[in-house]
């Protein structure tokens, strides 16, 4: 399969973002950055957390989850020894020094965006191809993935990887693609499905859904 490129080529950024670090490989982080809402150097844990609390429209307890979550995926995100944990949990998270850190599974899993940040639009083509038709609550039928879905999807990730998958690269992965669902998904229940469509503007334009940028405070810079 080819490694056909559609995002803007490394270093160029979209009219009204801020440009993002390929060493960033997080596509909801990568958002996150190029319009404003955190910075790209150190991020403080509270307020990551504190933001992808709000994107996810939970409240209550049900925020204090996705906090907590996070806090505990970001925390280790730039390092496992003791020393660069420690700093992570008292200065932040480095969000553009991810790349080849601890969650980094080096060309594993969907392969939709390379080392250099480019997007490869088969891989997207193939997600689509995992999903099926979905009732969009605002009204329409789009492609999408339940977690069902999305299970099978990582399953078939993983076989694709063969003996370069690791034995963590599952657990990696349910931080992943069912986060993203959690947070960009439409519906309820059973029925919650994560679009296509929607996942590739995340990737290619490194934007979120207006639903989604309604929850979050006005980003700090532009």
């Amino acid at each position: 399969m080819s490694n056909t490129s559609i995002d803007t080529p490394p270093g160029a950024t979209p009219a009204g973002q801020i440009a993002v670090s390929p060493n960033n490989p997080c596509p909801f982080l990568r958002a996150l950055v190029a319009n404003g809402y955190v910075g790209g150097d150190v991020v403080s844990l509270s307020q990551l957390s504190e933001i992808v609390g709000d994107a996810s429209g939970q409240t209550g307890f049900g925020k204090k989850k996705v906090r907590m979550a996070t806090w505990m995926v970001a925390v280790i995100a730039n390092g496992l020894g003791p020393g660069r944990v420690f700093k992570s949990a008292t200065s932040g998270a480095v969000l553009d020094r991810l790349r080849n850190g601890p969650l980094d599974k080096h060309g594993g899993g969907s392969r939709i965006l390379d080392a250099e940040a480019r997007v490869n639009d088969e891989q997207i083509d193939r997600l689509a191809s995992f999903g099926k038709d979905c009732k969009d609550p605002a009204g329409g039928i789009e492609i999408g993935l339940t977690a069902k879905e999305i299970e099978t999807f990582m399953a078939a990730n993983i076989k694709r990887d063969g003996d370069a998958a690791r034995w963590y690269f599952p657990i990696l992965m349910k931080g992943e693609w069912p986060v993203l669902l959690k947070i960009l998904g439409k519906g309820e229940g059973e029925a919650r499905y994560l679009s296509v469509a929607e996942v590739r503007t995340l990737f290619v334009e490194r934007r979120l859904p207006e639903r989604i940028t309604a929850r979050l405070p006005k980003p700090a810079s532009r």
